[in-house]
């Protein structure tokens, strides 16, 4: 039975450990009153990571750090049992491994192990004091024990749940500064060139997307550009910038389209892993010819709306995706001629793979219907009706890729 003092004891080590303490003060804390309230000499709290199904020593008296497999050895049966053990002898013990006592020259000769079971039986961690002062550790240690490590699993729980709060906290406000950053990447006043109208969009699936679109004047041409990063997340949102800022970057050096094109690639495959790649449109519009040159790494399907007879022509992909692999061989860009009043529609599969909830795709042909209804409203107008129509489909499924719109309208003469 727990006396007065015991009680005593365990209610001030509950009065400490309920300040406000980050969680290696908070371990040494809960070491020291085990020390002190069962008159050990050393302790160690095991904490157990549910990922990898180990028990680790945060902090320990005498000991490096240890990691032990949950279910293996002393601890890990206290763990897996949940139940208080308790050795008077470590060395007439089969369970004990003397390798640590060898390691460190320390000799074990009893030993207290005790589960840490949080709110709602969620296992915290064991912890295990070593060498009773005098004798060896009794019944009463063991109720003692008990009673103390309820409070400190309670305590160790949240600050556990702190400490993770905290570091998500932080990465939501690291990663809101890297959305913010990239949202400035995109074309802010976009401004359309005489006889054309033009519009872009894009919404990333995370805090950040892989998707990117761009629009350059230089002289009397427009360069275009649509990239999709594989994935989505601040990695592949950092590849799509890379895309836009090397773009950007040739063009002040005066560089073609064909070397734009190929450099960038081969930077690319530089830089990114093998199962990484970036699908893009590159193209130049001459607003004088009304001609559009372009490369489309991956990038595809893309529309060419023709509205002489409001006829959808889909256009595939004319080379590999950037990155995917080293020096491409000679590149053949293709072209097409916009008539009066022709789109070309430029989208990121976010929007075509876009799924309801009974898992069907939303598609090319839907897209296609409402370019053919709308195309001959503003290019935002046309850009709302898309997303209007892909959130309508979906019915509240939720959004699993980046979706990424760019519209290029030659205005009738």
């Amino acid at each position: 039975m727990l006396d007065g003092r015991d009680l005593e004891r365990i209610l001030e080590v509950t009065r400490q450990l309920a300040r406000p303490l980050d969680l290696t003060t908070m371990l040494e804390q809960v070491i020291e009153a085990a020390r002190t309230v069962l008159r050990a000499e050393r302790g160690t709290v095991f904490l157990y990571d549910g990922e990898s199904d180990e028990l680790f020593s945060a902090v320990a008296t005498g000991t490096g750090t240890l990691r032990i497999p949950a279910g293996r050895g002393i601890v890990g049966e206290c763990a897996r049992t949940r139940s208080v053990i308790n050795v008077p002898d470590a060395y007439a013990d089969p369970r004990f491994n003397p390798d640590v006592d060898r390691q460190t020259g320390y000799r074990t000769r009893c030993l207290l192990t005790v589960p840490l079971v949080g709110h709602d039986d969620v296992l915290v961690g064991v912890l295990q004091v070593l060498n009773k002062n005098e004798g060896v550790f009794s019944s009463d240690d063991e109720q003692m024990a008990t009673a103390l490590g309820a409070q400190c699993a309670v305590a160790l729980q949240r600050a556990r749940l702190l400490k993770e709060l905290v570091a998500k906290e932080k990465m939501e406000r690291e990663l809101a500064v890297a959305r913010e950053i990239q949202m400035r990447f995109l074309p802010q006043d976009l401004v359309s060139p005489p006889g054309y109208d033009m519009a872009g969009w894009s919404r990333a699936a995370d805090e950040t997307g892989g998707d990117t679109f761009d629009i350059i004047g230089i002289g009397s041409k427009i360069v275009l550009l649509l990239g999709d990063a594989t994935g989505h997340g601040v990695g592949p949102a950092l590849s799509v910038t890379q895309v836009r800022s090397m773009l950007r970057m040739g063009l002040r050096l005066g560089a073609g389209l064909d070397d734009i094109f190929r450099n960038i690639n081969d930077q690319l495959a530089d830089d990114l892993a093998s199962n990484r790649f970036v699908t893009a449109f590159l193209g130049t519009l001459d607003t004088q010819f009304h001609k559009i040159t372009y490369h489309a790494g991956g990038q595809a399907p893309f529309l060419w709306y023709h509205a002489a007879d409001r006829r959808c022509e889909w256009l595939d992909s004319s080379t590999i995706p950037l990155g995917m692999m080293p020096t491409l061989k000679k590149l053949s860009p293709r072209s097409i001629e916009l008539a009066g009043g022709d789109i070309l529609a430029l989208m990121t599969d976010g929007i075509f793979e876009y799924e309801n909830r009974g898992g069907e795709p939303f598609g090319e042909p839907r897209v296609g219907d409402l370019v053919t209804a709308h195309g001959h409203e503003p290019m935002s107008a046309l850009v709302e009706r898309i997303v209007q129509g892909v959130e309508a489909f979906a019915s509240g499924a939720p959004q699993n890729d980046d979706m990424t719109i760019l519209l290029v309208r030659r205005l009738p003469d």
